[in-house]
Parts: structure tokens; C-alpha cells; sequence
């Protein structure tokens, strides 16, 4: 009889085999597997004696903490679906999925609950459980955590059902930027394959001790609220990025891995005790979420010796559909060209199925030249099982079999795809298409500049061109002119922005991306942006 896969398997392995080893570290708290492995079993016993059964949603409102963790593992045994919310989303928009996602519990942190109080009365909840914080009290009328699972029987029986591999796991929030945030259905089996990409390929082991500096809410963490279970590894919980704790915890810790945003990495890179630091161990780290600048990654090697590896996925795929596989060949280049190479998305995983890149107008894949630009799609072991009752949404996002993410990159001779720019993001100057991320690369090698977003603004004579909106290091000074001399030095002049605008900081989402649509609302007003038609660049 064949297995269902599900991650779940991983957590009765790893009690099974590692009982004593420590699996979470959260704070001062320490949690063994067999330890870790009994409060998930309380929780999925408390959740059974309060009602909740197959396909009720269950949504989670939470940090990086054991609780948290607890939830992904303590929820799903039921055939419960897990809904991780976004804490950093405006109360409208949480309102707004609470109710979409047909929830019947929320289980809260005390500090995001106070996010809620005012709304409690509208929401569908019929039971919240408030995981208490020290130093913050919730109005919200709800059980304590602690308490709810203390009072579960530890020799009860857990109430595990028949699990099919392709219902239903998570109901994970895409952002709502022009519209309403959209619901993805991720499976069991989309979230055991992509874990198993995850172990394979950011090569976690045993003895692997991963920081989640990333949200578990975003995408489960990319997969590592599994995978790390799945070696035996230990799981070390981060509230919140806090760049200095976080070197710190590389030290006390022994932290071998961890996965961020460019923007956490940019965070690492310019904290300054980040010059300072010894490191015995070397640290893995998976970026993803944004294109990463060529100079952002030399600078995490050779300031932190980090080990960058670049993946790329959406939230709709699980998230990981490609990462840049490293060649013994690219170890004879200099450092510059390692960099490049590792800003690129890169290859297949092994265990996700077919990703290319195709001319929207024809939809055959482009020329394998690095120039032929067109939208990268998937299909195969990880692509959602739609939106979440949005039948059309599903239908305009997969295609004949294929999901269409909406990004623009090229193919290189091989194989290797290289995004350009987000459809959205890609600038439409005078009929000729300029990549964003392609400017940014080049101004992230300035040395006054911290951060930078390069978006289009309306011009009268071109259509629009591009802006470099810049925040500078702390101390650093540049003028207008000196960044635009610098730009013209490195690039063709067409591609030159016209203008730039010095800021204290660009607004992002939780996981440290750029929401350029912010930015261009500033500029654009009520015009619309140009539309896009695709040419070799």
C-alpha cells in the first residue's frame, strides 16, 4: 500500500529516531523531539475535544515562536487546514481573509492581538486561544495556550484521520496590493516535495542548527518548518529580525543555516558588528523573494563568509521552483563573477517538475542566448491547487497545465534563467524594455548606497523612464548628479534613470520585499503604467 505524503511523517521519524535531541530553541526554552513531539500531540488533542475536525480551517496569527511551530504539526492531523496570517497586514486586510477563509479558530499572540479587538464582533471566530507575551495583556476573550493544551491528556489518543495527500495543508495570503489578498490552496503533497527540495538542495543535516529569521507564516517558511524536522536538525526561533541578535545567536548558537529576504541580507551585511564577528562554522543561507544584486551577495561573503544560495518560488508553487546549482567550474572565476552567477534563479529542483521560460506571444519557450526575454512557467509537483474560491483567479494564473508567475527573465546557454524584472516592474522607455533589477545590481556596487529601488515614472517625451529612489548608508553623502555619473560609467546611456530621490527608507512586506506599487502610486496617481510588449533585450 502506498504512503500518503505528507510532513507529517517527519515529525513521528524524527521522535522516533532523535527523542533526546533538542528541536527547538525558542528564547530560553528548549523543547527535545520527544518533548516537542507530546505538546503537538496535546495540541491536536485539545483542537479534537473543541470541535475541530477534517477541512476546518484553523487560522494562526503568530511570530517566529514554538507555538507557532506547534501549530503547523498540531493542526493538520486532523485534516484541519492551517491558515498562517500575515501580523504585519492592516487590521482591514486581516478582516478581510479572517472572514474570506471561513476560520472557525484563531489562535493569537497577545501583542497582534490588540490588531483585533476592535473588529472581534464582525469576525466568523467561534474560539480564540491567546498565547500569551510578557509584557502585553489582549482583550480578547480567549483561552490561554498553555492552558488549552495542558489540558489534554498526555497518554490520550490522538485523534489522527485518514489524510489524503492532495487535500488541502494551508491556506497561505498572497499580499493584497491592487486587490484583495488572494487565498492559495497548498496540498500535503506540494508541501512534501518542496520540503524535499529544501533538504536536498540547501543541504541540511542532522547537525544543522537553522535560524527562521524568515516568517513561518510566509509560504511555511519556505518549506523549513519541514525540513528541518525531516533531518533531525534543530529549529531556532526568531520573533522578529533583529540584525545584531542575529549575529549574536551565529555565535552562541552555532547557526549553520537560515533563509531571508535580499533585504535581511542587506540588514547583516551593514550591521556593524557584522565586521567584527569570528565565526568558526559556516552558515548556509537561501535568499529569495527579490532578485539579489550581484554586490549584495559579494559583500555577504566576504564580510560574513556566508555561503549564499539563490532560490526562487512563489507562494503559488510552495514556494521553490528554481535555485542556482553551483558547478565546480564557477569555483576558477574571481569573486565578482561567482556573484553575478549567483544572483541568477538558476535551474529546476529536483523534485518539483518543469520550469521554462516562454514568449508570451507565442508561448514557445525562448532561445537559450541570455537575451530572448519572456515569462517564466511551471507545472508539476508543487503548483497550488487554485485559489481558494476564486475559480476565475485560478483560471487566469494557470494555462493549459502551466502556471504563469508573472516574472520576466531569460534562459542563458545553460539552462541557467535569469529573471529581468517582474512584468509590473519592467520599464517601457521610448519602446524599449529596461530591467529595474538590472540598475539596481549596478548602484548596489556604490559604496554610499544602503538600499535602492529603480521603478518608472511618466515622462512626456518617452512614455516613462527610469527613477532610483535610494537610501544611503548612515554617515554616507551622494548628490543627484554623482549617482547618475556613476550609472552612465556601467551601462548603456538609454538606461540611465533620469532622476533620483534620496529617502530614509523603502517600504517593504514582512518578508522584506520591495513594494515598488507604493513607490510608483506616488508618481503615477490615476495614469496607468505602460503595457508591456515583449522584445530580445
Amino acid at each position: 500500500m502506498l504512503a500518503t505524503l505528507t510532513p507529517l511523517d517527519w515529525k513521528r521519524r524524527a521522535v522516533k529516531y532523535y527523542p533526546e535531541k533538542v528541536a527547538v530553541i525558542d528564547g530560553d526554552k528548549k523543547f527535545t523531539y520527544k518533548e516537542f513531539g507530546e505538546r503537538v500531540d496535546q495540541l491536536t488533542i485539545a483542537l479534537h475535544n473543541a470541535g475541530i475536525g477534517n477541512k476546518d480551517h484553523v487560522a494562526v496569527m503568530l511570530p517566529n515562536n514554538h507555538a507557532m511551530l506547534e501549530c503547523f504539526y498540531g493542526i493538520i492531523p486532523l485534516g484541519a487546514v492551517i491558515v498562517p496570517l500575515n501580523y504585519r497586514l492592516s487590521t482591514k486586510d486581516l478582516t478581510y481573509i479572517l472572514k474570506h477563509s471561513d476560520a472557525k479558530m484563531l489562535i493569537v499572540d497577545a501583542e497582534f492581538g490588540k490588531m483585533l479587538e476592535d473588529v472581534q464582533d464582525e469576525l466568523p471566530i467561534e474560539k480564540y486561544i491567546i498565547v500569551a507575551v510578557d509584557g502585553f495583556e489582549s482583550t480578547i476573550n480567549g483561552e490561554d495556550y498553555e492552558a488549552f493544551i495542558g489540558n489534554a491528556a498526555v497518554d490520550a489518543k490522538v485523534p489522527y484521520v485518514d489524510l489524503d495527500e492532495n487535500q488541502m495543508l494551508s491556506l497561505n495570503y498572497t499580499s493584497g496590493t491592487t486587490s484583495s489578498p488572494k487565498g492559495v490552496m497548498q496540498t500535503h503533497r506540494t508541501n512534501y516535495l518542496n520540503a524535499a527540495n529544501f533538504l536536498h538542495h540547501l543541504e541540511i543535516k542532522f547537525d544543522d542548527v537553522y535560524l527562521h529569521t524568515l516568517p513561518m507564516f510566509h509560504t511555511n517558511g519556505w518549506g523549513g518548518v519541514w525540513a528541518i524536522t525531516a533531518a533531525g536538525a534543530t529549529h531556532v526561533c526568531l520573533r522578529k529580525v533583529d540584525p545584531p541578535l542575529i549575529l549574536d545567536l551565529f555565535e552562541s548558537h552555532g547557526i549553520t543555516s537560515l533563509c531571508g529576504a535580499p533585504t535581511v541580507v542587506n540588514m547583516l551585511v551593514n550591521e556593524p558588528k557584522a565586521k567584527q564577528l569570528e565565526l568558526t562554522q559556516t552558515i548556509r543561507m537561501g535568499t529569495a523573494g527579490a532578485p539579489p544584486a550581484a554586490a549584495l551577495i559579494a559583500k555577504a561573503q566576504s564580510i560574513l563568509g556566508l555561503n549564499m544560495m539563490h532560490v526562487y518560488g512563489l507562494t503559488e508553487t510552495s514556494p521553490f521552483i528554481l535555485y542556482c546549482e553551483w558547478k565546480n567550474e564557477f569555483n576558477d572565476l574571481d569573486s565578482d563573477q561567482q556573484a553575478s552567477i549567483k544572483a541568477r534563479q538558476g535551474i529546476e529542483l529536483a523534485f518539483n517538475g518543469e520550469t521554462k521560460v516562454v514568449n508570451q506571444e507565442d508561448g514557445k519557450e525562448v532561445a537559450w542566448n541570455g537575451k530572448e526575454l519572456g515569462e517564466i512557467v511551471t507545472r508539476g509537483n508543487v503548483v497550488m491547487a487554485g485559489y481558494y474560491k476564486d475559480p476565475e483567479k485560478t483560471a487566469e494564473a494557470i494555462r493549459d497545465g502551466w502556471f504563469y508567475t508573472g516574472d520576466l527573465a531569460v534562459t542563458h546557454p545553460d539552462g541557467f534563467i535569469e529573471i529581468q524584472d517582474r512584468i509590473k516592474d519592467m520599464i517601457i522607455s521610448g519602446g524599449e524594455n529596461i530591467s529595474s533589477t538590472e540598475i539596481e545590481g549596478v548602484l548596489y556596487k556604490h559604496p554610499a548606497i544602503a538600499e535602492v529601488a529603480v521603478i518608472a515614472v511618466p515622462d512626456e517625451k518617452w512614455g516613462e523612464v527610469p527613477k532610483a529612489i535610494i537610501v544611503l548608508h548612515q554617515g554616507a553623502q551622494a548628490t543627484e548628479q554623482e549617482i547618475l555619473d556613476y550609472t552612465r560609467e556601467h551601462m548603456s546611456r538609454f538606461k540611465v534613470p533620469k532622476s533620483v530621490d534620496f529617502v530614509e527608507s523603502l517600504p517593504k512586506t514582512a518578508t522584506g520585499k520591495l513594494q515598488k506599487f507604493q513607490l510608483r502610486e506616488m508618481y503615477w496617481g490615476t495614469r496607468k503604467k505602460s503595457k508591456l510588449t515583449l522584445k530580445t533585450v
